[in-house]
């Protein structure tokens, strides 16, 4: 079918896979306003989980209360806040340092959050 125009099927269907690839983060967080109020800043990153981790650990955010992955292009979002602070445990556990004092509060609420959901 050649000069038809269309693009082969296997073209397509790797085409689609890379797009697919991209997995975009919403990182709510808290941001203290005035006294006695606290406005909600939403910060939007196009990265991988590991850059995501790292950006958590290192304080690139003030006080992160949830995370969510979207795939735009396969329909799907999910809450990936408990599956991040488990790693972000077990990674300070295998290192033996303490989880970092501005995201201790999201760890502990996410993991008893997990400690919940087994009983």
């Amino acid at each position: 079918m050649a000069g038809n125009g269309l693009m082969p099927m296997t073209d397509r269907r790797a085409a689609h896979r890379s797009a697919t690839d991209t997995i975009v983060y919403l990182i709510v967080d808290s941001v203290a306003g005035p006294p006695g109020r606290a406005r909600r800043k939403l910060e939007v990153e196009r990265t991988d989980l590991e850059t995501i981790i790292v950006s958590l650990v290192d304080g690139h955010f003030n006080d992160p209360i949830r995370i969510i992955a979207f795939d735009p292009n396969a329909h799907w979002s999910k809450d990936v806040s408990r599956e991040l602070a488990e790693e972000i445990q077990t990674r300070c556990d295998i290192e033996a340092m303490p989880v970092p004092e501005h995201i201790q509060d999201f760890v502990r609420i996410h993991r008893a959050a997990l400690a919940g959901d087994a009983l």
